[in-house]
């Protein structure tokens, strides 16, 4: 690499802006307090195993914030479980969601280390024995045995650096996170 390359700005364009991104990391180091963040989600039950869940509003950077549009999620459960089919199952939202999350990740990284990406895929494939959710079996577990998520990524990059960026998104993926470690989770009714 040449002194040249190390001076120029950045080539790559996947829609990132990395010098906010920086920007924010700085701001949020100096003032931590605004790094704590509320995410919330509606859910209000339609009919049989139908519901609907709402994203309009969280709480970030120390004030309360609103997204741009408000986002209607639709979730059910198939024919199979003599359902209505109304929308995805809460299960595939999870996979749809882990599959955003590290996918955006990719995007940033890729940003970061100034490789251009011309497509990225993802295929997540999860495996459940549904014996657990049925009561059935007491010792199997309701949720999923196993998550495999497959990428192909065309870019400017070896296959070396297509993996590194794949494995740093897993590594700063708040989704990853929630899927792979225990999280405390309340329930409660008012």
């Amino acid at each position: 690499m040449t002194i040249d390359e190390i001076t120029q700005p950045g080539t790559a364009d996947n829609g990132i802006d990395i010098d906010f991104l920086r920007s924010a990391r700085d701001m949020l180091t100096a003032q931590p307090e605004a790094a704590a963040f509320e995410w919330r989600v509606r859910n209000t039950w339609v009919n049989g195993t139908h519901s609907t869940s709402v994203c309009r509003d969280f709480h970030g950077l120390a004030a309360e914030q609103e997204h741009r549009s408000t986002f209607i999620f639709d979730t059910d459960h198939p024919e199979i479980f003599a359902s209505a089919d109304n929308g995805a199952t809460p299960t595939e939202v999870v996979l749809a969601a882990l599959a955003g999350c590290l996918t955006a990740g990719v995007a940033a990284v890729a940003q970061q280390r100034d490789i251009q990406l011309r497509s990225v895929s993802a295929e997540v494939v999860a495996t459940s024995d549904v014996r657990g959710v049925l009561g059935i079996d007491p010792d199997i577990r309701n949720g999923f045995s196993r998550v495999d998520v497959t990428y192909a990524i065309d870019a400017d990059a070896t296959d070396d650096d297509i993996r590194a960026l794949v494995a740093q998104s897993q590594k700063r993926s708040a989704v990853f996170d929630i899927v792979t470690n225990p999280t405390n989770v309340a329930v409660d009714v008012r």
